[in-house]
Order: C-alpha cells, then structure tokens, then sequence
C-alpha cells in the first residue's frame, strides 16, 4: 500500500488522504473538485504555488480561480507567455515588449523594424488560438542562474538574463512552451488550455492585450480610452531610455556602480519639473478665472506631497495658495454610510457632508471667511480649532482628497473655476521586457511602510484592509481619473529599491499561520529582484519621504 499524507482543503472543508507526492492538480479532483471555475493556483500553506506543486507533508490547500486576484495574475502571465511565443513563431526576429497596464488591459509594442498591421496582429491572434487549443504544457525548470543567463543570451533575452544575475539568486527557474522559453515572476497555469478567453487590437503605435473581467470572467474587460495616462506613460519611459534604465536589470547594474546619487537626482528632477510644469499652466488660466485646484489619486499615490510642493510652485508664479483636505468634512461616524456588509463606506462620497462643503467653498470664493474644521477620526467626529481661511485677491484654493475628480462634489461651482489633477503611482520601470511592476504593489508597499512607521498598524492590517481600498478606487476614484487637466506621475526610477530595507522586515513579521502570508510573500520575493539604495541620499521634499519620514514638509 503506497504512503498517503493528509491534505486540508479550505475551500469546502474537506480533509483527504492523498498519495504522497501527489500534485495539486491531482488533489483537486480528490477533494471534489469545489470551485465553480477552473483552479489557477492554490494557496498552500499561504503561500501561492502553481498546480504542477507536489505536496510530500501534509498541507492546508486553498484552490483560487481567476475571479480572485492571485488566480487573475496566473491567467494573465500564462496568456503573456502564450502571446509571446506567438509573436516569435511569426515574427522571428521582433523584439516584444509588455509594458504596462492600461485601459483594462495591456499594452503592447512589437519591434520588428515597421508598424504592426491589423493582418500581421490577426497572424499573431490565430496562431494564439492554435497554442491555446493545442493545450500544450507549461514546463517548469529549475537551473543554476549562470546557465539560466546563458540560455537566455542564445536566444536574445538580454533583459532576463541581465535581471537574474542582478538579483543574485543561486538558482532560477524558467518555463519551457513547446521549446520556447521565458522567465516569469509567479506561476503559470499547467497548460495553455487554461486560457480560453483573451483578445489582441490595435493601440495607439502598439497592441492592447485584451483579458477577463475579474467580476464576471466570462467576459472580457471593455476597452476604456486613457489617452492622458497614456501619454504619461509614454513620457516616462522616454525619459527611462534616455538615461539607459529599459528595466530592473538596468537599474541594478547601475546601483552596482555607483550611480544610485545620479539617478536619484534625475528622478527628483523629473518630478519638480513636472510639478512646476503644472504650477506654470494653472498660472497661465489665473486670468482666465481659475479659482480651484483639485487634486485627486488614489491611496499612496503621494498627493499630500504633491499639493506641498505644488504650492510652493505656485508662490513663485506669484499666487497665494489656500488648501483644504476632503477628509476634514467627514460625516460624524453615526451619520456615515454603509456598505453592502454593513460597515462603515469611508470610502463613499457620500461619507462626506456634501452640503455643507459645498456651502464653505460659495462662501470662500466669495470672498468671506469661513472656520476650517478639522475631522477626529478617534471620535468620529468634526471638531472646530480656532482655523480659519479666507482667500485674497492673488489667491487659489487647492482642494486635496480621493474625491476630488468626481464632478459631483463640486457641482455646485462652474467648470470654468476648476483645474483638476490626477496624482497615481504610474509604474513604468519593468522587470524585463515580458514582467511589467503593477502600479498597485508600489502602492501597497508605500502604504505598509506609512501605516507600520505612523500609523500604528502592521502589514496584516494594512494587507487585509487592502481589497476594500481597492474596490473603493475602483468604484469612486478610476472612473474620473481621465476627467484630470494634468497628470502627475508620483512613482520614481529607483523607489521600489529604495523601499525594499523598509519593507522587508515589517513584511516578515506577517506569520505563516496568516491567510495575509500569500500577499506577504510574495511581496518579499518581488522586492529581492531589487539591489539596495540608501535613503540617506533622498532630498527632504521628495515625495517619499511622505512615507519613510524625514521630511522637510509637516503632514
């Protein structure tokens, strides 16, 4: 009788004995098979593995489809590989890069020495299809870095071979499609027949990979035009080519040389540029009657920062700035909204006290003086502190909060007296040429240093609050965003491997019991493909300095 262990599925409940060895994907049909869609990956003991993992020790097993984030991300890097051996196997000799998430998907530009037609990309879609139907496995491989980078190099993928040697682990794993090779960071389904539904159109000079919704996965996300974000974007990565930094392979080698102190500088640069650029055009319309700046983004993106430094710029241009925060006109905590569970949606624009915001800002632009309340969130209640606020002849008032792009909050005031701006965390730097950094860990990450370093909490909260913030941005901030006059892009060059000494050891206090260890996980082992840069070198006012203190501004 062959040896069994016991595994523990959390998804109905279930413990089974199972041969010893046996891989998830076995043990799936063995407890029943309970997901209503097709597994991705499972959490083993908290920690995200592909289904090819084998289990020889008893193990809690949670099975997750792609309606779940961790499960979106397998779909969407096992597509990325599909899509990538499809260019190769019809466009031999093109160059493709995966570059960044963009109107609910993917952006993509395939160098091949002219623009991609639509017959060349319907090539690229068939032969998809064909991989895909095919049902062709994934091959996982284990090799030593030295030989991973070699073979990488005879097949042209510099950018992964240098990324590997860069992050300085002993061994690397890489996945084989029917002979064709790429490195990804996490797991991949155990074959292509697991990605049924995707579409690739044309985009601007490139291609939109097209994936499902994650609320209902049977249908794929609408095409949403971001043709603002777009364009910042695309100026960041100019500005990244132009300092010879295409990936994180770059950046590494270039800390490893001693350049961390340019490339800060360039970085910081960049930012106060923009922030004057913007500063300069809101001066330009002051005659034109702009009397309000109003600044939105979501969680982390840096918009304390940014409105600080934005008034500093706005005092050269010779305007006197006055800022109100959104978060001083909550709602008293009784008087707050509910979400579908029944807690509190401090994330609803109707947690705040619309009529009574609106009424303040008639009698600020009419030139009275009003008395500034201020929110204790301890309490749940506004409390007045003697401040007030009245703007004078050269004023503008710079209105700060995740709201503040939502057309309703200020319906009250023509569009003729606003100037609105977008403040994210636009991640342009990738991993390699097929491994973008999602906007949203660079966020998460500010987030767990600010709420461990000042706020009190740990990672677990932080990691657990994360989904509702998430849907909170989804619901109330990313449908205006492309309403923005000017975006800033808050994300930096070198940040992530500046935050990577705050990270790791408020990361590591997350336990292994912890449903939260999967996030925290693999956070660790994303922030280990990045060398080490000092914060010693960072300027007082840069804008991460919101989030590791040290500042020159008072938040």
């Amino acid at each position: 009788m062959s040896e069994t262990i016991t595994i523990y599925c959390k998804n109905n409940n279930t413990y089974k004995e199972v041969p010893i060895g046996s891989s998830l994907l076995d043990i799936y049909a063995l407890v029943g098979a309970p997901l209503r869609l097709r597994p991705m990956n499972a959490q083993v003991n908290n920690k995200t593995e592909g289904l090819s993992f084998r289990c020889w020790h008893p193990k809690d097993v949670e099975y997750v489809d792609y309606s779940q984030l961790s499960g979106m991300r397998t779909y969407v890097r096992s597509l990325c590989h599909i899509f990538s051996k499809a260019v190769n196997d019809v466009l031999p000799s093109a160059t493709l890069n995966l570059e960044h998430p963009i109107s609910k998907g993917y952006y993509c530009v395939i160098h091949n020495g002219k623009n991609i037609d639509e017959e060349t990309i319907g090539k690229i879609k068939k032969r998809m299809c064909e991989i895909i139907d095919a049902d062709l496995p994934f091959r996982l491989k284990t090799v030593r870095t030295a030989d991973a980078a070699v073979l990488f190099r005879e097949r042209g993928m510099n950018d992964k071979a240098r990324l590997i040697e860069s992050a300085g682990m002993p061994y690397t794993s890489y996945y084989d499609l029917d002979g064709y090779i790429n490195y990804f960071y996490g797991c991949l389904t155990p074959s292509t027949g697991y990605v049924r539904l995707f579409d690739l159109v044309p985009y601007f000079d490139g291609v939109l990979l097209r994936v499902p919704q994650r609320g209902n996965p049977l249908e794929l996300e609408p095409v949403i035009r971001q043709d603002k974000m777009f364009q910042v974007y695309k100026e960041h990565l100019t500005l990244q080519r132009t300092v010879g930094l295409d990936n994180v392979g770059d950046l590494n080698r270039a800390i490893e040389k001693g350049l961390s102190s340019e490339i800060v500088m360039v970085s910081e640069a960049m930012q106060e540029k923009q922030v004057a650029k913007i500063a300069e055009e809101i001066a330009s319309r002051y005659d034109d009657g702009i009397r309000i700046v109003l600044i939105s983004g979501p969680s982390s993106s840096g918009k304390t920062t940014f409105c600080k430094r934005l008034e500093v710029q706005l005092i050269t241009n010779l305007i006197h700035p006055v800022s109100l925060s959104l978060d001083d006109y909550f709602l008293n905590r009784e008087d707050t909204p509910k979400d579908e569970t029944g807690e509190y949606d401090f994330e609803s624009l109707y947690a705040l006290d619309l009529p009574y915001f609106n009424s303040e800002l008639q009698k600020l632009l009419s030139g009275e003086e009003i008395d500034v309340p201020s929110f204790d969130f301890e309490t749940g209640r506004r409390v007045y502190k003697g401040k007030k606020l009245k703007m004078h002849q050269n004023s503008i008032l710079v209105i700060e909060g995740i709201h503040a792009l939502n057309p309703e909050l200020t319906s009250m005031i023509e569009d003729r007296y606003k100037y609105r701006v977008y403040v994210s965390v636009l991640t342009s730097i990738s991993l390699d040429n097929h491994n973008w950094i999602p906007t949203t860990d660079n966020r998460l990450l500010r987030r767990i240093i600010r709420d461990y370093r000042f706020r009190g909490y740990s990672a677990r909260d932080t990691i657990a609050r994360w989904p509702s913030v998430r849907r909170g941005e989804d619901k109330w901030i990313f449908p205006y965003q492309e309403n923005a006059d000017a975006m800033f892009n808050s994300a930096m060059l070198y940040e992530l491997a500046a935050l990577r000494k705050f990270a790791e050891p408020i990361l590591g206090e997350v336990r292994e019991c912890d449903p939260e260890n999967a996030e925290a996980y693999r956070l660790l082992r994303f922030l280990r493909y990045f060398n080490y840069i000092p914060d010693v070198g960072l300027p007082g006012t840069s804008l991460l300095r919101e989030f590791l203190g040290g500042g020159s501004f008072r938040y």
